[in-house]
């Protein structure tokens, strides 16, 4: 986390825009240690990951949200295709000061909606996607993937239109070691639209 967190700070300083590829979620925590006040997180997961410790360790792929809460402060998360929370997680006073969108709630009201409210939102975001956020049905190789989850088209949707507000992104929790190939392009193919998308924007805008 360290290690990222002093990359990070060196390509924000630099004007440019991180891409990363993790295994565990917690990588992120170093790059939200760098985000400017005016950026919100957008993040695709499965799970709240709202522990305040895992296994004893603060620094967990389970404790991820809850650590980006302590360094952005209230209402700027927005976490998208969430489908499993703990009780402790849910009964956390600083629960509520995350935005939890359930899968179950995107398959009702559709993705679009959810990436506008975003997209309405003042200043620049931050996309962090675990792959567990999306169904398994479309990326199994993750270390825990959960059913009824977003599909690959709705999480390309979502980096589609956000990626020219976005300040950086980062993928995470993908595990070659289950991988059948399906995953890994998944993912390669979300960092392809993230950067075509920017590109079309900035073309369009000339």
């Amino acid at each position: 986390v360290d290690q990222v967190d002093r990359v990070t700070k060196m390509v924000f300083s630099d004007g440019k825009i991180p891409i990363m590829l993790g295994g565990e979620h917690s990588i992120t925590v170093g790059a939200v240690r760098n985000l400017p006040e005016d950026v919100h997180m957008v993040i695709v997961d499965a799970h709240s990951d709202f522990r305040d410790s895992y296994m004893g360790n603060k620094l967990n792929h389970a404790c991820v949200t809850k650590r980006a809460l302590e360094i952005l402060g209230p209402n700027r998360i927005t976490s998208i295709g969430t489908r499993s929370v703990s009780l402790e997680e849910y009964q956390d006073p600083d629960f509520e000061k995350v935005e939890f969108i359930p899968s179950f709630s995107v398959r009702e009201y559709g993705i679009e909606r959810f990436i506008n409210d975003i997209e309405r939102r003042p200043g620049r975001v931050y996309i962090s996607i675990d792959m567990d956020g999306i169904d398994p049905a479309y990326a199994p190789a993750v270390g825990t993937p959960e059913p009824f989850g977003l599909t690959d088209y709705e999480v390309r949707r979502l980096v589609e239109r956000l990626s020219y507000k976005a300040i950086g992104m980062d993928i995470n929790e993908f595990s070659p070691l289950y991988d059948n190939g399906n995953t890994s392009m998944l993912a390669g193919k979300l960092i392809q639209v993230f950067i075509a998308s920017r590109e079309k924007y900035r073309i369009e805008h000339i």
